[in-house]
Order: structure tokens, then sequence, then C-alpha cells
């Protein structure tokens, strides 16, 4: 990342334009509990509070990280050459573009958030890097235009959705209320992709450890995004439609592991990776 982008780190003084320092952002907290560097007081507060709740919630983010990697190689071994990120969060290391340069030069990718000081971060990073892969962007998009975001002209304008496309939805849902309709909100976006598509989902649970999830929830109350929490067979339905590749919805732990990187069974967030029809 630039040095523009680094002056910004840790200091309230220096924040991007248009950043709230004083209201908690689930990106920079996240980015926090995976050892980040592009946070503020406000979000350590909140990542230390869900730390002294759940010993294994830092381990659970940084394990949900790696599942991204691991997804991202696996739809790039399948031929899938194009990358949308709803969500993406801040960049760190690994990001999808360069696992996708990796496994499969050429290939394009589109980042969207709507967190200010993420895309700051992005541009500064895209702005810095010579890939050597396809096009890759980021554009301020909310998950909730559903289908309308494919719509967009900066969005068509990298990615042919007359070929497969890889939807990554990681750590994400669990911002969106039911109000918001995220089932339809993600069968809408599934419905514009061609055959051969890909999704790929994380989402946490109270499924196992109830009592933390509900101070989770307590915790991000007063973020610039609340947390909803969902059952397995709620995030289940998330997949409607499409065919879950083995092992099926899991925790991200048991998702295709890497025999290189072991870890510990870590429950807490689910993971699945999805092929539409065709």
């Amino acid at each position: 990342m630039g040095s523009e982008s680094t002056r910004w780190r840790r200091d309230e003084d220096h924040a991007p334009s248009g950043v709230d320092t004083s209201t908690p952002s689930p990106a920079r907290i996240y980015d926090y509990m995976i050892g980040g560097k592009d946070h503020f007081a406000v979000d350590r507060a909140i990542g230390d509070k869900l730390m002294a709740d759940n010993p294994l919630v830092r381990a659970t983010m940084a394990s949900n990280r790696r599942f991204l990697t691991r997804a991202v190689r696996y739809c790039a071994q399948q031929g899938v050459r194009q990358f949308l990120d709803i969500g993406t969060g801040l960049p760190t290391a690994d990001n999808v573009h360069q696992v996708a340069a990796r496994h499969a030069p050429g290939s394009s990718v589109v980042y969207t958030d709507n967190d200010p000081i993420v895309l700051a971060h992005a541009r500064a990073l895209l702005a810095d890097e010579t890939t050597g892969q396809g096009r890759t962007v980021i554009i301020d998009a909310d998950l909730r235009e559903g289908a309308d975001l494919l719509r967009r002209p900066e969005v068509r304008d990298v990615l042919d959705l007359t070929e497969p496309v890889a939807l990554l939805l990681v750590a994400v849902l669990h911002f969106v209320a039911d109000a918001d309709r995220p089932h339809d909100l993600v069968a809408a976006l599934l419905a514009e992709l061609p055959p051969g598509s890909h999704l790929v989902l994380t989402h946490g649970t109270g499924d196992v450890l109830p009592q933390e999830a509900d101070e989770a929830g307590r915790a991000y109350r007063n973020a610039s995004e609340r947390l909803f929490l969902r059952s397995g067979p709620e995030i289940a339905r998330f997949f409607d439609g499409v065919e879950l590749v083995e092992p099926g919805l899991t925790w991200t732990t048991r998702w295709r592991p890497d025999p290189a990187v072991p870890e510990d069974d870590l429950p807490g967030v689910y993971a699945g990776v999805a092929r539409t029809a065709g």
C-alpha cells in the first residue's frame, strides 16, 4: 500500500476526508481483529470487547480470511476468471485480485464497499500495484442494491456477464437486516449470473455459542452497521437454487483445509461455495 494510505493508520487526526472516526465500522473492527493497521480507537474498543467475551473470535475471523483465499483459488481452478467481491472490507494480505492473479492470470475483479476508508485504501493499493492481470476496480456500492448493482456501468465495463463470475459475499450478509430481505438480494444477484458462476459465502452464527453471539450483537449496536447472526438453516437458504460443492455448508476451518496450514476447528462462521447450473 502506498505512503499516502499508510499515513492514515491509527491516527484520527489524519483520517481520509469523509471518514467518521467517532462511529465504529465493521470493516475497521475486522481489520483490527485480523492484525491490520487501519482502525481507530472506537473500533479497537469493540474488538477488545469481542475478544473479552469470546477468546476465539480473533482466530475465527482470521480463519474466515483464509477460507476466502482457498475459495478464490478453487474458483480459479474451475475456470472462473471474473470475481465480484461485495462488501470487500479493508485491503490486507492475499487480496482477491492477488490470489486470482496467482492462479488465473488475466482475471478481472470488481470490489465494492460503502465505507469511505475502505474505498480510499483500496484505490491507493490498486494505484500502486502492477498486478499483471485483467482489470481490477473498486466502486462505492451496497449489497442492498441487489441486481441493480450488476447493471451499473462501472461493473459492466469490467465484467462480462455472459461468462462465469464468482460472487463473493464473505462476512457481509450478517450486516444485512431481515427487513432488507437478504435472501431475496442474493437470489436476485444469482439470477443475473450465467451458468458456471459460483457463490462464495460466509456468515456468522450463534448456533454453537449463543451467549457470545448475543454479546457480539450488543457490541455492534452502535456501529455503522448492526450485526444479525443467523442459524445454520437460515444461512443454508442463501444457497437455494445452486449446487453446493463438497464439503457443503460447514465451518470455515473445515472447508477444504490446506494441510500446510493446520488450524484448530473453530465454530462460529459458516462457509460454503456453490455453482450455478449449466
